[in-house]
């Protein structure tokens, strides 16, 4: 009996070693797996036997195979690593964006400078056809030079659905995979032990979905686990998978968003509810970076396309008829009001309410969309709010209510249409973001260019004064009255003056009298002779006259007024206090300090990254020199078990031998 009872103590033992020698194999073999979790062979002293010498012991046992697994550690390494990998997708993204924002020669703002310096030339030759047609040449240069970048912006965002759309497959894969291991982990729960491997298995899936999208994890009894996303979205419960899709944003079907499909109904998510992971990092820079990028270069395609376009067409050309305005330079690419999705729709699909939308001032113009919906503060009135991010700026300044059916603000015209948009209706105004997209030159033929002044004027041969033509301007249009000439007669020393406005056959059409103050335009502000301003030198004298009449056709190819007033272009104010070079500059700037600020963000949050991890790893990773100390201590033990084992067949072999006489 007691050699039977040392025969079992030493299988326990050879058993209870070699469990801990295959586990120990194990972990020296998933050393290199990413995810894996060292296991240990959990060894308990099996229960004595009494007698009365006392309790003998009946050896040892196998309880459990456990792993090295803390759930703090793990779920904070998850959550370091999605925020990284939502900076790093951001960043690639704006590496992308960098490229199309150059500098130097190859920049907008060069090829905007060098058309604009074009003009400089053509004044001092006006009626020379070669310099005409390399202002052609630089116009359209600037022209196509626009058009690729928003083709160029086009094309990132192409590239950024393909990727969100791949993105949403490996998401919908791994959910799928979580929710099988869920299914396998409730019929392994009666068993008693845990599926080490298979929890392993699992955490590397949730590892990878939270990579991709942030996921809050709640662990059941049942050990099933349930992920949900976007706020407290389901996406996995149980043995249950949601599907999530890529679908067209409500606001801007060139944009895409995040929806979860549950049933028949899908449920789109906001992409502030998304936290983390590289979905999120794609859709911010989508939805901000993307954003903000196209309204810098369609603002400048807008102030630069209109600014010349208006300035010519207060020119004239040498093939405009008597009061035509020439053909402009450039076609822009229009201002967008984009119904809503959700908005009031007629039986053909289309919006019952469509606002118009168009630019009225240039250089009022910002870099943003804006949004148009009720005003939830006065009823039957609207609500105009300028978008930073895609946000509400929030300074009180960007937003304005109305009650319609028109509104100016900031630069652009709105137009409600009749009847007005339902309450419930919401509009994405784009008043530059498209203007890049198609911009084109279009003026073919050199004549066309208009460099002669619609204007000119002259000081009298017998004036006894010192008065000479300084400048001579007029609005934004061909004068009211463009075959008509001004004539004006100083009366006094002291700036008063007599004016005759007389069409081409010398018929009086207007007349009147004022007074000129010396560094004062002439005729002062409200008192409009032919909507032109003259800004004289020297002081005139009583007598003396002015005469401010259209320019002759003989004069046409020898005068450069529009031209010296296109070149000026270059350095006039076009938009919120800042010049061309300004407003290109501010754009570089602009994407620079968000490619730094993202550069830095993502190295910190890899680095926070790497830490979490390692931390999880030092607890939960396999050290190979601990595994091969560990591997000779079970080897000796498992030596020693099966010499106890052969010290008991020995001592058998003995009791046998003396019984067997």
């Amino acid at each position: 009996m007691a050699v039977s009872t040392l025969m079992v103590l030493g299988n326990k033992a050879l058993t209870a070693n070699y469990a801990a020698l295959q586990t120990t194999g194990h972990n020296i073999a998933n050393a290199s797996v990413k995810g894996f979790s060292r296991q240990q062979a959990e060894l308990s002293t099996a229960a004595g036997q009494f007698t009365g010498s006392g309790y003998m012991g009946a050896g040892v046992n196998v309880s459990t195979v456990s792993r090295a697994h803390n759930v703090f550690l793990t779920r904070e390494a998850s959550a370091a690593s999605s925020l990284s990998a939502m900076d790093g997708a951001r960043v690639a993204q704006l590496g992308r964006l960098e490229n199309v924002f150059k500098t130097g020669e190859a920049g907008l703002g060069h090829a905007a400078t060098q058309f604009l310096n074009s003009f400089s030339d053509l004044a001092n030759r006006p009626g020379d056809i070669a310099l005409r047609q390399v202002v052609l040449g630089r116009a359209s240069e600037v022209a196509s030079r626009f058009a690729e970048a928003g083709r160029s912006l086009d094309d990132i965002q192409a590239n950024l659905r393909s990727e969100m759309q791949a993105s949403v497959s490996e998401i919908n894969q791994l959910s799928s995979g979580i929710a099988a291991i869920n299914r396998q982990m409730v019929g392994l729960q009666s068993l008693g032990q845990p599926p080490n491997d298979l929890l392993d298995e699992r955490d590397r899936l949730l590892g990878r979905l939270g990579d991709m999208v942030q996921i809050t994890r709640i662990d059941s009894s049942d050990g099933t686990v349930g992920v949900f996303v976007g706020g407290g979205q389901r996406l996995v419960l149980g043995a249950s998978a949601t599907t999530l899709s890529l679908q067209q944003d409500r606001a801007d079907p060139g944009r895409s968003v995040l929806a979860l499909r549950e049933g028949t109904v899908e449920r789109q998510l906001g992409d502030n509810l998304m936290g983390g992971g590289r979905l999120a990092g794609l859709l911010r820079f989508q939805n901000e970076d993307l954003v903000d990028a196209r309204n810098l270069i369609g603002r400048l395609a807008a102030v630069v396309g209109e600014s010349v376009n208006a300035q010519q067409a207060m020119g004239v050309s040498l093939r405009s008829n008597p009061g035509e305005a020439p053909p402009p330079f450039f076609r822009m690419g229009a201002p967008q009001a984009l119904a809503d999705a959700r908005n009031a729709r007629g039986p053909n699909g289309l919006p019952l309410a469509v606002v118009t939308l168009a630019i009225s001032d240039p250089t009022a113009l910002k870099p943003s969309d804006y949004r148009l919906e009720a005003d939830p503060d006065n009823a039957g009135q609207w609500l105009l709010t300028r978008l930073v991010a895609g946000r509400p700026s929030g300074d009180p300044a960007d937003r304005i209510s109305f009650a319609g059916p028109e509104i100016e603000f900031q630069g652009m015209t709105v137009r409600l249409p009749d009847p007005a948009p339902a309450a419930s209706d919401r509009f994405l105004l784009q008043a530059v973001g498209r203007a890049a997209n198609g911009m084109a030159g279009l003026l073919e033929n050199p004549m066309d260019v208009a460099a002669a002044s619609a204007l000119v004027a002259s000081t009298g041969a017998a004036n006894a004064g010192t008065a000479g033509i300084a400048e001579l301007r007029f609005g934004a249009a061909l004068p009211p009255q463009p075959g008509a000439t001004a004539r004006i007669s100083f009366t006094s020393d002291s700036g008063d003056y007599d004016w005759q406005l007389v069409d081409a056959g010398a018929n009086l059409i207007s007349s009147g009298s004022g007074t000129w103050t010396p560094g004062q335009p002439l005729p002062p502000a409200g008192n409009d002779i032919n909507g032109f301003t003259l800004q004289l030198s020297g002081v005139p004298r009583s007598g003396d006259t002015l005469t401010v009449q259209p320019t002759p056709a003989a004069a046409l190819g020898s005068n450069n007024g529009n031209a010296l007033l296109l070149t000026g272009l270059r350095d006039a104010v076009l938009s919120e206090g800042r010049n061309l070079t300004d407003l290109y500059a501010l754009a570089l700037s602009e994407v620079g300090v968000r490619v730094q600020a993202a550069r830095t963000s993502a190295n910190i949050s890899t680095a926070v990254a790497q830490q979490t991890e390692a931390a999880r790893g030092g607890q939960a990773g396999v050290n190979l020199d601990e595994e091969a100390a560990r591997l000779i201590i079970y080897q000796q033990s498992y030596q020693a078990a099966a010499k106890v084992l052969q010290v008991a067949q020995s001592l058998l072999d003995t009791v046998l031998q003396v019984t067997g006489r």
